[in-house]
């Protein structure tokens, strides 16, 4: 099977089987993951320029909470690349690299200027056709974080 080609989603239904005429409901993204080779710098970044909340913190990771149910997960660099048995089961290791926050379509200049206060740079900007903007910027490990308001996609 060449990856794009034609049929190749039928292939693929056939292998995993099953009807996929009745497709279970997805309701977002709950986890993002990304890895720091610095945690205090990233726990002050993600703590004091975005105000979350840690959840969770131990040696190898620190979880917080976004906007009630989604979850951000800061791992040390090296410490999600192998599988973690726990007694309630395994977390197979895994990575990550950059995260999409939405945000309500008033708050946009207010992040700008809560952005350039903290001495973050905006490196980008998109205003999408479906009526929504972005501005793109970096945290202290370079990874890529966006802020977009609703009129990105079809779904938001």
């Amino acid at each position: 099977m060449v990856p794009g080609k034609t049929g190749d989603i039928e292939i693929c239904r056939r292998q995993y089987g099953g009807d996929w005429s009745i497709m279970p409901k997805l309701d977002g993204i709950l986890e993002t993951a990304i890895h720091t080779e610095n945690m205090p710098r990233a726990r002050a970044f993600y703590e004091d320029v975005l105000g979350l909340k840690p959840i969770y913190s131990d040696d190898r990771l620190t979880g917080y909470a976004v906007a009630g149910r989604d979850v951000l997960l800061v791992f040390l660099k090296g410490a999600a690349t192998q599988t973690v048995v726990l007694p309630s089961g395994t977390i197979p290791g895994h990575g990550g690299q950059g995260v999409l926050h939405a945000i309500g379509k008033d708050e946009l200049a207010r992040w700008e200027a809560h952005l350039a206060s903290r001495g973050v740079t905006i490196e980008g900007r998109n205003d999408w056709e479906r009526g929504g903007h972005s501005i793109y910027f970096r945290d202290p490990d370079g990874h890529l974080l966006e802020l977009a308001t609703p009129g990105l996609w079809e779904v938001y």
